[in-house]
């Protein structure tokens, strides 16, 4: 059997490249794909814990399939605004959105 140390391991190696890929990417796409990576080691966490805790009890897996639905909302709501600000400013550079500013 996997130990838990494993898990939460892997989980924090995938977290820490999703927020590198967040903080260094200047692409609004790649970091829309970091925040998902993040969201993935979220989910592994939550079934890691719920296997090592308690199986009989469905809360890690109803956790990790809410998690798992706003990781697809998020992905949706921010490809479509992300074709929305490319078809305005033919751009998906991160520094070169500036929708707010006159």
């Amino acid at each position: 059997m996997v130990p838990l140390s494993w898990y939460l391991t892997f989980a924090a190696a995938l977290f820490a490249l999703g927020l590198y890929a967040v903080l260094a990417r200047k692409n609004a796409v790649a970091i829309l794909m970091g925040v998902e990576i993040m969201l993935n080691a979220v989910i592994v966490n939550l079934v890691a814990f719920w296997r090592y805790g308690n199986p009989s009890d469905i809360a890690g897996q109803a956790f990790a399939v809410i998690v798992f639905a706003v990781a697809a909302a998020e992905a949706a709501v921010g490809l479509a605004l992300i074709i929305s600000i490319y078809r305005r400013r033919e751009t998906v550079m991160a520094e070169q959105i500036d929708l707010m500013k006159w």
